[in-house]
Protein backbone atom coordinates (compact mmCIF):
# COMPACT_ATOMS: atom_id res chain seq x y z
CA UNK A 1 0.00 0.00 0.00
CA UNK A 2 1.24 3.47 -0.89
CA UNK A 3 1.55 6.38 1.52
CA UNK A 4 1.18 10.01 0.49
CA UNK A 5 0.80 13.41 2.19
CA UNK A 6 -2.45 15.37 2.03
CA UNK A 7 -2.89 19.05 2.91
CA UNK A 8 -6.15 20.75 3.91
CA UNK A 9 -5.27 23.41 6.50
CA UNK A 10 -7.79 24.02 9.25
CA UNK A 11 -7.53 27.79 9.61
CA UNK A 12 -5.38 29.85 7.27
CA UNK A 13 -5.66 32.86 9.63
CA UNK A 14 -3.61 31.12 12.32
CA UNK A 15 -0.35 31.00 10.39
CA UNK A 16 2.53 33.37 10.93
CA UNK A 17 5.44 33.79 8.55
CA UNK A 18 5.44 31.53 5.49
CA UNK A 19 2.01 29.90 5.38
CA UNK A 20 3.28 27.29 2.91
CA UNK A 21 6.45 26.23 4.72
CA UNK A 22 4.91 23.02 6.06
CA UNK A 23 3.69 22.12 2.57
CA UNK A 24 7.16 22.55 1.09
CA UNK A 25 9.06 20.94 3.97
CA UNK A 26 6.70 17.97 4.05
CA UNK A 27 6.95 17.59 0.27
CA UNK A 28 10.74 17.51 0.48
CA UNK A 29 10.59 14.84 3.17
CA UNK A 30 8.13 12.76 1.14
CA UNK A 31 10.30 13.10 -1.94
CA UNK A 32 13.44 11.97 -0.14
CA UNK A 33 11.74 9.00 1.48
CA UNK A 34 9.36 6.36 0.20
CA UNK A 35 6.14 8.34 -0.14
CA UNK A 36 4.22 8.29 -3.40
CA UNK A 37 2.57 11.70 -3.72
CA UNK A 38 1.57 15.07 -2.31
CA UNK A 39 -2.08 16.15 -2.63
CA UNK A 40 -3.42 19.72 -2.32
CA UNK A 41 -7.13 20.63 -2.51
CA UNK A 42 -9.27 23.36 -4.02
CA UNK A 43 -11.10 25.46 -1.43
CA UNK A 44 -12.67 28.90 -1.67
CA UNK A 45 -13.93 31.76 0.47
CA UNK A 46 -13.49 30.22 3.92
CA UNK A 47 -10.63 29.88 6.44
CA UNK A 48 -11.17 26.10 6.51
CA UNK A 49 -8.84 24.93 3.76
CA UNK A 50 -8.45 28.51 2.60
CA UNK A 51 -4.70 28.21 1.94
CA UNK A 52 -5.54 26.18 -1.16
CA UNK A 53 -7.75 27.97 -3.69
CA UNK A 54 -5.85 26.52 -6.66
CA UNK A 55 -4.08 23.13 -6.50
CA UNK A 56 -2.30 23.75 -9.80
CA UNK A 57 -0.49 26.72 -8.24
CA UNK A 58 0.50 24.81 -5.10
CA UNK A 59 1.33 21.79 -7.24
CA UNK A 60 3.75 23.86 -9.32
CA UNK A 61 5.43 25.03 -6.11
CA UNK A 62 5.79 21.43 -4.94
CA UNK A 63 7.18 20.46 -8.35
CA UNK A 64 9.92 23.06 -7.99
CA UNK A 65 11.28 21.54 -4.75
CA UNK A 66 10.90 17.81 -5.51
CA UNK A 67 12.20 15.30 -8.02
CA UNK A 68 10.33 12.01 -7.61
CA UNK A 69 6.91 12.14 -5.94
CA UNK A 70 3.63 12.48 -7.80
CA UNK A 71 1.92 15.88 -7.55
CA UNK A 72 -1.85 15.63 -7.34
CA UNK A 73 -4.97 17.74 -7.01
CA UNK A 74 -7.13 16.46 -4.22
CA UNK A 75 -9.30 17.80 -5.74
CA UNK A 76 -10.13 20.08 -8.66
CA UNK A 77 -13.78 21.13 -8.30
CA UNK A 78 -14.26 20.78 -12.01
CA UNK A 79 -17.78 22.33 -12.37
CA UNK A 80 -16.22 25.65 -11.30
CA UNK A 81 -13.92 25.63 -14.35
CA UNK A 82 -13.78 25.11 -18.08
CA UNK A 83 -12.16 21.75 -18.91
CA UNK A 84 -9.72 23.52 -21.25
CA UNK A 85 -8.44 25.54 -18.33
CA UNK A 86 -8.05 22.45 -16.14
CA UNK A 87 -6.09 20.66 -18.86
CA UNK A 88 -3.87 23.70 -19.53
CA UNK A 89 -2.99 24.33 -15.90
CA UNK A 90 -2.18 20.72 -15.13
CA UNK A 91 -0.15 20.36 -18.28
CA UNK A 92 2.01 23.18 -16.94
CA UNK A 93 2.39 21.25 -13.66
CA UNK A 94 3.21 18.12 -15.65
CA UNK A 95 5.95 20.00 -17.47
CA UNK A 96 7.33 21.63 -14.32
CA UNK A 97 7.53 18.22 -12.66
CA UNK A 98 8.80 16.20 -15.61
CA UNK A 99 5.60 14.12 -15.87
CA UNK A 100 4.43 13.73 -12.27
CA UNK A 101 0.99 15.39 -12.33
CA UNK A 102 -2.32 13.74 -11.41
CA UNK A 103 -5.83 15.08 -10.81
CA UNK A 104 -8.81 14.01 -8.75
CA UNK A 105 -12.05 15.53 -10.01
CA UNK A 106 -14.75 16.57 -7.52
CA UNK A 107 -18.28 17.80 -8.05
CA UNK A 108 -18.12 20.23 -5.12
CA UNK A 109 -20.49 20.29 -2.17
CA UNK A 110 -20.45 23.84 -0.83
CA UNK A 111 -22.97 26.04 -2.62
CA UNK A 112 -21.00 29.18 -1.71
CA UNK A 113 -18.12 28.03 -3.94
CA UNK A 114 -20.43 28.20 -6.93
CA UNK A 115 -20.45 31.98 -6.99
CA UNK A 116 -17.71 31.21 -9.53
CA UNK A 117 -20.13 29.23 -11.72
CA UNK A 118 -23.68 29.45 -10.32
CA UNK A 119 -25.34 27.87 -13.36
CA UNK A 120 -23.35 24.66 -12.85
CA UNK A 121 -24.40 23.86 -9.30
CA UNK A 122 -27.48 21.74 -9.92
CA UNK A 123 -25.81 19.80 -12.72
CA UNK A 124 -22.40 19.42 -11.06
CA UNK A 125 -22.37 15.61 -10.81
CA UNK A 126 -22.97 15.12 -14.55
CA UNK A 127 -20.42 17.82 -15.36
CA UNK A 128 -17.69 15.98 -13.46
CA UNK A 129 -18.15 12.91 -15.63
CA UNK A 130 -18.06 15.02 -18.80
CA UNK A 131 -15.01 16.95 -17.66
CA UNK A 132 -13.04 13.81 -16.89
CA UNK A 133 -13.49 12.60 -20.46
CA UNK A 134 -12.90 16.04 -21.99
CA UNK A 135 -9.70 16.70 -20.05
CA UNK A 136 -8.41 13.23 -20.90
CA UNK A 137 -9.07 13.85 -24.59
CA UNK A 138 -7.35 17.25 -24.52
CA UNK A 139 -4.42 15.68 -22.67
CA UNK A 140 -4.04 13.14 -25.48
CA UNK A 141 -3.78 15.96 -27.99
CA UNK A 142 -7.36 16.01 -29.25
CA UNK A 143 -9.12 19.30 -29.97
CA UNK A 144 -12.33 20.81 -28.62
CA UNK A 145 -14.68 22.72 -30.92
CA UNK A 146 -15.82 26.01 -29.35
CA UNK A 147 -17.21 29.37 -30.40
CA UNK A 148 -14.88 32.36 -30.05
CA UNK A 149 -15.68 35.98 -29.20
CA UNK A 150 -16.88 36.90 -32.71
CA UNK A 151 -18.97 33.78 -33.29
CA UNK A 152 -16.40 31.75 -35.20
CA UNK A 153 -16.21 28.03 -34.51
CA UNK A 154 -12.68 27.03 -33.59
CA UNK A 155 -10.93 23.74 -32.86
CA UNK A 156 -8.59 24.38 -29.95
CA UNK A 157 -5.94 22.25 -28.28
CA UNK A 158 -3.93 22.79 -25.10
CA UNK A 159 -0.42 24.15 -24.80
CA UNK A 160 2.08 23.30 -23.53
CA UNK A 161 1.68 19.69 -24.47
CA UNK A 162 1.96 17.48 -21.37
CA UNK A 163 4.85 15.15 -20.67
CA UNK A 164 2.72 12.12 -19.74
CA UNK A 165 0.73 10.51 -22.52
CA UNK A 166 -2.16 9.80 -20.15
CA UNK A 167 -3.21 11.92 -17.18
CA UNK A 168 -3.61 9.90 -13.94
CA UNK A 169 -7.20 10.59 -12.82
CA UNK A 170 -9.28 9.99 -9.69
CA UNK A 171 -12.86 10.89 -8.84
CA UNK A 172 -13.48 12.23 -5.34
CA UNK A 173 -16.32 10.70 -3.33
CA UNK A 174 -17.64 11.84 0.04
CA UNK A 175 -19.22 8.41 0.42
CA UNK A 176 -21.87 7.94 -2.26
CA UNK A 177 -21.72 4.42 -3.68
CA UNK A 178 -22.96 5.83 -7.00
CA UNK A 179 -19.88 8.01 -7.21
CA UNK A 180 -17.71 4.93 -6.61
CA UNK A 181 -19.54 3.14 -9.42
CA UNK A 182 -19.22 6.17 -11.70
CA UNK A 183 -15.46 6.17 -11.12
CA UNK A 184 -15.35 2.51 -12.06
CA UNK A 185 -17.30 3.12 -15.25
CA UNK A 186 -14.95 5.99 -16.12
CA UNK A 187 -11.90 3.87 -15.44
CA UNK A 188 -10.45 6.26 -12.85
CA UNK A 189 -9.21 5.91 -9.31
CA UNK A 190 -11.22 6.99 -6.26
CA UNK A 191 -10.22 9.49 -3.58
CA UNK A 192 -12.33 9.27 -0.42
CA UNK A 193 -12.31 9.68 3.37
CA UNK A 194 -14.02 8.38 6.51
CA UNK A 195 -15.80 11.59 7.51
CA UNK A 196 -19.26 10.22 6.74
CA UNK A 197 -18.80 6.48 6.34
CA UNK A 198 -17.75 3.54 8.46
CA UNK A 199 -14.90 1.25 7.35
CA UNK A 200 -17.32 -1.62 6.67
CA UNK A 201 -19.38 0.64 4.40
CA UNK A 202 -16.25 1.72 2.58
CA UNK A 203 -15.34 -1.91 1.86
CA UNK A 204 -18.74 -2.46 0.21
CA UNK A 205 -18.30 0.65 -1.92
CA UNK A 206 -14.81 -0.37 -2.99
CA UNK A 207 -16.23 -3.71 -4.12
CA UNK A 208 -18.92 -1.88 -6.13
CA UNK A 209 -16.23 0.34 -7.66
CA UNK A 210 -14.12 -2.59 -8.77
CA UNK A 211 -17.13 -4.45 -10.17
CA UNK A 212 -18.03 -1.41 -12.29
CA UNK A 213 -14.43 -1.09 -13.41
CA UNK A 214 -14.33 -4.74 -14.50
CA UNK A 215 -17.44 -4.20 -16.65
CA UNK A 216 -15.75 -1.62 -18.85
CA UNK A 217 -15.47 -2.87 -22.46
CA UNK A 218 -11.78 -1.93 -22.53
CA UNK A 219 -10.99 -3.40 -19.12
CA UNK A 220 -7.37 -4.54 -19.24
CA UNK A 221 -7.07 -6.16 -15.84
CA UNK A 222 -6.24 -2.98 -13.91
CA UNK A 223 -7.85 -3.28 -10.47
CA UNK A 224 -8.24 0.43 -9.91
CA UNK A 225 -6.79 2.65 -7.22
CA UNK A 226 -8.48 3.77 -3.99
CA UNK A 227 -6.81 6.53 -1.98
CA UNK A 228 -8.13 7.12 1.54
CA UNK A 229 -7.53 10.43 3.31
CA UNK A 230 -6.87 10.03 7.05
CA UNK A 231 -5.66 12.40 9.78
CA UNK A 232 -2.13 11.52 10.80
CA UNK A 233 0.20 12.32 13.69
CA UNK A 234 2.52 9.90 15.47
CA UNK A 235 4.58 9.87 18.65
CA UNK A 236 6.19 7.46 21.09
CA UNK A 237 3.50 7.65 23.79
CA UNK A 238 -0.19 7.01 23.03
CA UNK A 239 -1.61 9.13 25.87
CA UNK A 240 0.73 12.00 25.09
CA UNK A 241 -0.20 11.98 21.41
CA UNK A 242 -3.89 11.94 22.31
CA UNK A 243 -3.54 15.09 24.37
CA UNK A 244 -1.40 16.74 21.70
CA UNK A 245 -3.98 16.19 18.97
CA UNK A 246 -7.18 16.60 21.04
CA UNK A 247 -7.64 20.34 20.62
CA UNK A 248 -6.34 20.80 17.05
CA UNK A 249 -8.20 17.76 15.72
CA UNK A 250 -11.38 18.70 17.61
CA UNK A 251 -11.15 22.24 16.21
CA UNK A 252 -10.59 20.79 12.74
CA UNK A 253 -13.61 18.50 13.09
CA UNK A 254 -15.70 21.40 14.38
CA UNK A 255 -14.79 23.52 11.34
CA UNK A 256 -15.54 20.61 9.05
CA UNK A 257 -18.84 19.93 10.84
CA UNK A 258 -20.04 23.49 10.42
CA UNK A 259 -19.19 23.41 6.72
CA UNK A 260 -20.79 20.01 6.06
CA UNK A 261 -23.94 20.47 8.11
CA UNK A 262 -24.57 23.84 6.52
CA UNK A 263 -24.03 22.59 2.96
CA UNK A 264 -26.76 21.65 0.53
CA UNK A 265 -26.79 18.10 -0.82
CA UNK A 266 -28.99 17.30 -3.81
CA UNK A 267 -31.07 20.41 -3.21
CA UNK A 268 -31.96 19.64 0.42
CA UNK A 269 -30.52 21.54 3.36
CA UNK A 270 -29.22 19.29 6.07
CA UNK A 271 -28.80 20.48 9.67
CA UNK A 272 -28.35 24.17 10.46
CA UNK A 273 -25.24 24.14 12.68
CA UNK A 274 -26.39 27.34 14.36
CA UNK A 275 -29.40 25.48 15.77
CA UNK A 276 -27.24 22.95 17.58
CA UNK A 277 -26.78 23.67 21.28
CA UNK A 278 -23.22 23.98 22.61
CA UNK A 279 -23.76 20.70 24.45
CA UNK A 280 -24.92 18.93 21.28
CA UNK A 281 -21.97 20.28 19.31
CA UNK A 282 -19.52 19.26 22.04
CA UNK A 283 -21.02 15.76 22.13
CA UNK A 284 -20.80 15.30 18.36
CA UNK A 285 -17.22 16.56 18.21
CA UNK A 286 -16.22 14.41 21.17
CA UNK A 287 -17.64 11.27 19.60
CA UNK A 288 -16.00 12.10 16.27
CA UNK A 289 -12.65 12.70 17.97
CA UNK A 290 -12.76 9.37 19.79
CA UNK A 291 -13.65 7.52 16.59
CA UNK A 292 -10.91 9.17 14.55
CA UNK A 293 -8.27 8.73 17.22
CA UNK A 294 -8.95 5.06 17.75
CA UNK A 295 -9.60 3.71 14.27
CA UNK A 296 -10.30 6.43 11.71
CA UNK A 297 -6.77 7.67 11.18
CA UNK A 298 -3.09 7.15 11.86
CA UNK A 299 -2.95 8.77 15.29
CA UNK A 300 -0.88 7.51 18.21
CA UNK A 301 2.09 5.17 18.21
CA UNK A 302 3.81 3.44 15.32
CA UNK A 303 2.43 0.06 16.40
CA UNK A 304 -1.16 1.29 16.44
CA UNK A 305 -0.81 3.19 13.17
CA UNK A 306 0.65 0.14 11.45
CA UNK A 307 -2.31 -1.97 12.63
CA UNK A 308 -4.80 0.64 11.41
CA UNK A 309 -3.02 0.96 8.06
CA UNK A 310 -3.12 -2.82 7.63
CA UNK A 311 -6.86 -2.74 8.33
CA UNK A 312 -7.31 -0.05 5.66
CA UNK A 313 -5.44 -2.27 3.22
CA UNK A 314 -7.75 -5.16 4.10
CA UNK A 315 -10.73 -2.97 3.13
CA UNK A 316 -9.26 -2.66 -0.37
CA UNK A 317 -7.48 0.69 0.07
CA UNK A 318 -4.43 1.10 -2.18
CA UNK A 319 -3.06 4.32 -0.74
CA UNK A 320 -3.30 6.15 2.57
CA UNK A 321 -3.27 9.91 1.98
CA UNK A 322 -2.03 11.26 5.32
CA UNK A 323 -3.57 14.62 6.27
CA UNK A 324 -0.93 16.25 8.44
CA UNK A 325 -1.75 19.99 8.62
CA UNK A 326 -4.72 20.05 10.99
CA UNK A 327 -3.27 22.48 13.48
CA UNK A 328 -0.21 20.99 15.18
CA UNK A 329 3.10 22.90 15.40
CA UNK A 330 5.28 22.74 12.32
CA UNK A 331 8.24 21.08 14.06
CA UNK A 332 6.06 18.45 15.70
CA UNK A 333 4.46 17.52 12.37
CA UNK A 334 7.84 17.11 10.68
CA UNK A 335 9.14 15.00 13.57
CA UNK A 336 6.07 12.79 13.24
CA UNK A 337 6.86 12.16 9.60
CA UNK A 338 9.94 10.20 10.65
CA UNK A 339 7.67 7.79 12.54
CA UNK A 340 5.22 7.70 9.64
CA UNK A 341 8.07 6.50 7.43
CA UNK A 342 8.50 3.62 9.89
CA UNK A 343 4.81 2.74 9.44
CA UNK A 344 5.21 2.82 5.67
CA UNK A 345 8.17 0.45 5.88
CA UNK A 346 6.27 -1.95 8.15
CA UNK A 347 3.36 -2.15 5.73
CA UNK A 348 5.76 -2.64 2.83
CA UNK A 349 7.41 -5.56 4.61
CA UNK A 350 4.24 -7.00 6.17
CA UNK A 351 5.39 -6.21 9.71
CA UNK A 352 2.70 -4.49 11.82
CA UNK A 353 4.08 -5.21 15.30
CA UNK A 354 7.35 -5.28 17.15
CA UNK A 355 10.53 -3.35 16.54
CA UNK A 356 10.70 -0.64 13.96
CA UNK A 357 12.38 -1.73 10.73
Amino acid sequence: MDFSLFYFANDSREFEGNRYQLLLDGARFADQNGFSAVWTPERHFHPFGGLYPNPAVTGAAVAAVTERIQIRAGSVVSPLHHPLRIAEEWSVVDNFSGGRAGVSFASGWNAADFVLAPDNYEDRHRLVREHVEQVRALWRGETMSLTDGVGTQRDVAIYPQPVQRQLPVWVTSAGSVETFRAAGRLGTGVLTHLLGQEPEELAVKITAYREALAERPDHDGWNGHVALMVHTFLGDDEAEVKEQVRKPLSDYLASSLRMLLGARYDGARMVDPKKLSPADTEFIIGRAFDRYFESGGLLGTVDKAARNAAEFAALGVDEVACLIDFGLPHKAVLAGLELLEDVRKRIATGTTRGERP
